[in-house]
């Protein structure tokens, strides 16, 4: 069984939170690589104690052999959880959708389906764009690709529910635009975004790395490790009193893909500590934790305008602290809501369904995910 918690734990570079990372990288090694072509013989082997995370000098090209044998796990385990929309019969969702939910509950699912819908999108353009091109090491990008598509995978979900619903796609896709709740979260993460989506960004310069780790940090453990995966639970809130069924399906899905994401991003920023000195900021890291509490915050307050039977935005609120520590842990840093309770105890197990495609029948019924402990 495979533990996000004990990985990332097992395997940090310090038990010390904020500490410097492992000082097994020799500075005079830093200043000879650069990703410089001209320093790569090509007639050499690649060995595998070469490569790094960013930065490297092996060839990009060739897979083997590893130096991040858990990077192409991820990437074999990433294709376990294989599947569709089409997969999942919708037809419950449209009739519980007209003729069941409040206006409340319709408040509530179409909000949180705009935020998801550009929400992924932004994700898919951090992984595809700003950070796959930084990694030399190709086992690394091997799986982030797989990621792209899965982001890719995610938008087209959000589309199929918004179709299936006949629902009006411009009000829905624009409401980030026009929603300052909505729009102040992905503000966040386009600033974040266009801080290293820049053709002159150097990470031989130590600014510019930290820089580069605090957005990768930003985007696996904020924004997917906790805005998606806490962002789900409204919906799953619906699926456990029988309405909106096949979104929920989907959700969950998507939900062991971004703990995926989560966990693999974590483990990149841990290798890059562990590669390079740096000593992380951790005044800026409480920054954006307390940043992005004040988004989330004012997100629940806006989807939950009115009570939605079994669930409040005081528990959306709180399950974002819980797990906002969580990931911090993961990370190997301190806690940023020291005092935050499981507010949803449910949460967890919507991660860890366990469904098995039937090809001849082509649905879904029972999907098997190789074991795995999701989270």
């Amino acid at each position: 069984m495979i533990s996000w918690e004990q990985i990332t734990e097992n395997n940090s570079p310090s038990k010390q939170a904020g500490a410097a990372v492992a000082t097994d990288f020799q500075p005079e090694q830093q200043a000879e690589i650069g990703g410089n072509p001209d320093l790569i013989d090509s007639t050499q082997p690649v060995r595998a104690e070469d490569k790094r995370v960013v930065n490297g000098c092996s060839d990009i090209n060739q897979l083997a052999p590893f130096k991040y044998p858990w990077a192409w796990k991820y990437f074999i385990n990433a294709n376990k959880n294989h599947w569709t929309p089409l997969d999942i019969n919708m037809a419950q969702d449209i009739y519980d959708y007209k003729h069941k939910l409040t206006e409340a509950e319709i408040h509530l699912y179409e909000n949180v389906l705009s935020y998801l819908t550009t929400s992924d999108i932004l994700a898919m353009r951090n992984i595809g764009l700003a950070v796959m091109e930084k990694m030399t090491a190709p086992e690394l990008q091997i799986y982030q690709a797989r990621q792209v598509y899965e982001e890719s995978l995610h938008t087209w979900t959000y589309q199929h529910c918004i179709e299936s619903l006949g629902l009006n796609q411009g009000e829905v896709y624009n409401r980030y635009r026009v929603v300052p709740e909505i729009n102040r979260k992905i503000q966040m993460a386009n600033t974040r975004i266009s801080s290293i989506l820049r053709n002159d960004i150097d990470l031989s310069n130590s600014d510019e790395l930290h820089n580069f780790i605090l957005a990768y940090m930003f985007f696996a453990a904020v924004f997917e490790g906790v805005w998606f995966y806490n962002g789900f639970s409204p919906i799953f809130s619906l699926q456990r009193r029988g309405l909106m069924k096949g979104t929920a399906e989907q959700f969950q899905y998507i939900m062991r893909d971004e703990v995926m994401h989560c966990g693999f991003g974590i483990r990149v920023i841990q290798q890059i500590l562990v590669e390079n000195r740096i000593t992380l900021d951790l005044k800026a890291i409480k920054d954006m934790w307390e940043e992005a509490e004040a988004a989330e915050a004012s997100y629940a307050h806006y989807i939950l305008k009115k009570p939605v039977l079994g669930y409040t935005a005081n528990d959306h609120i709180e399950q974002f602290r819980f797990i906002a520590n969580r990931r911090a842990r993961q990370l190997g840093l301190v806690e940023p809501f020291p005092n935050a309770t499981c507010a949803l105890p449910w949460l967890d197990e919507q991660a860890n369904i366990r469904k098995e495609k039937n090809f001849f029948e082509t649905r879904v019924t029972e999907y098997q995910t190789g074991g795995l402990d999701w989270d």
